[in-house]
């Protein structure tokens, strides 16, 4: 059985809110993402060949403050894994008292098989299909 990553996340979230007896519309509310863009992004290979590559970036909340959350590179990068990754990002950095809300976003790609050059490009592409949803305001993108 393929166990799903935000669902799985979604669990845990309701295991902690039964302990504390959290409001079930705030849970419902807390359990939901804000927005998520899906991007395509090509990329021109170094043999002359052309590859599409799915890229993705959540919002799970920015309530607390603009999104803050990694960028993974990943064979195995689904929206699913990235929706979890911003809702558990969302609770830790709530944790830590910061004012800043969850985001996540990943490329699926095996960076193994890109030369530098590719990866470089990749990453830049990337960044400009997202650039709507990320800035010091709004989503603070970094390393995974």
């Amino acid at each position: 059985m393929i166990i799903n990553p935000y669902e799985s996340a979604k669990k845990k979230i309701d295991i902690a809110a039964e302990l504390i007896n959290l409001n079930p519309n705030t849970l419902e509310y807390l359990k939901k993402t804000e927005r998520a863009l899906i991007v395509s992004v090509p990329i021109m290979m170094d043999d002359g060949s052309l590859e599409i590559f799915e890229g993705y970036r959540v919002h799970h909340s920015t309530l607390r403050g603009p999104g803050k959350g990694g960028v993974r590179y990943s064979p195995f990068v689904t929206l699913d894994e990235m929706k979890a990754l911003a809702l558990l990002m969302t609770f830790k950095t709530a944790l830590l008292g910061l004012p800043l809300g969850g985001s996540k976003g990943g490329i699926r790609v095996d960076t193994k098989k890109l030369s530098d050059r590719e990866l470089e490009v990749l990453t830049r592409r990337y960044t400009m299909e997202i650039i709507n949803m990320i800035g010091p305001e709004r989503d603070v993108a970094a390393p995974d």
